[in-house]
């Protein structure tokens, strides 16, 4: 086939104009260009579709029947165009995403109402899970990690940073004491992570005079749950050390207090990634940059637990 649509769209102006060289004019082409496109379409499909003279041109009764049709057709193409465009402008359609749950239920999930408050158009369907998810296969549009992107090949924005923070119930440090330095949590009930699958436990980490390091911590009750660990720090039953985004809120109602805040160390970054995509959808662009204020805020609040 000779023709396309724009060859269709140059039929309809000659159509609408009554001249080749009126519709060259508005189309900004050579009179010869338009007349070529004529007769290659005229020879693909076979029929006459103009009477052309010197002064005008007419359609013929193939030409009427062909002209509702291609105006039918660039309509709906113009109607298709301006939708994908509104796609790419005005965050709408389904948005799925994965977020720590930790993170999500403390920063996240408090937010999303406002989140569909400013875009109502938009689907958004939220999994909490800690696992790392295969995006290309799932059809994830975008995935909240805690450390560097578990893929390379993926485009990664940075949310922020929160504090490793140990801290414990007021009552706890009643009847035990509070450790001043982390070598003193030797004498303490610790509550430390654990990882099912390697069966070691996380490493609590500090800094102090701008240098940090390590204490391996292992204590009688160990969970892969930072909330759970808080929950348990809370009942009195030992030092955990958490994020702050975790126990933020405790800290602030009373129900824990943080201690070797000389100590407090940097936690990894928290991320917000996505695939390559140079089209990528407003929606996305929307909860990206949603996420963004949401973590900057959610920051200065939990540094002042430790201020």
């Amino acid at each position: 086939m000779g023709w396309d649509f724009n060859s269709m769209r140059i039929f309809v102006l000659v159509a609408q104009t009554h001249s080749l060289s009126a519709a060259a004019e508005a189309l900004e082409l050579t009179p010869s260009t338009v007349s070529k496109a004529m007769t290659r379409m005229e020879a693909d499909l076979g029929v006459r579709l103009l009477h052309r003279t010197t002064r005008f041109v007419h359609l013929t009764a193939e030409g009427v029947e062909f002209l509702t049709r291609c105006q039918a057709i660039l309509q709906e193409l113009d109607n298709a165009t301006m939708a994908l465009s509104n796609a790419r402008s005005v965050p709408q359609g389904r948005l799925r995403v994965l977020v720590p749950v930790g993170f999500g239920r403390q920063v996240v999930v408090p937010s999303l109402l406002e989140f569909r408050r400013r875009h109502p158009a938009v689907v958004l369907d939220v999994e909490l899970s800690d696992r790392r998810p295969d995006m290309a296969h799932e059809g994830l549009d975008a995935v909240v990690g805690i450390g560097p992107p578990a893929d390379a090949g993926l485009v990664a924005h940075r949310l922020g940073q929160y504090r490793w923070l140990a801290c414990a119930s007021p009552a706890y440090l009643a009847e035990h004491g509070e450790p001043r330095t982390p070598a003193d949590l030797a004498d303490h009930h610790c509550l430390s992570y654990a990882f099912p699958q390697s069966q070691n436990y996380r490493e609590w980490r500090f800094t102090k005079g701008g240098r940090t390091f390590t204490q391996a911590i292992s204590g009688h009750l160990n969970i892969n749950h930072a909330e759970s660990l808080m929950e348990f720090a809370i009942a009195g039953a030992g030092i955990v050390q958490v994020s702050t985004f975790v126990t933020a809120a405790a800290l602030r109602q009373g129900t824990l207090r943080a201690v070797l805040t000389d100590y407090a160390s940097w936690g990894p970054e928290i991320h917000i990634a996505y695939p390559p995509n140079r089209n990528q959808s407003a929606r996305v662009r929307a909860f990206i940059e949603f996420l963004q204020e949401v973590t900057s805020q959610s920051l200065g609040a939990h540094e002042s637990v430790i201020a």
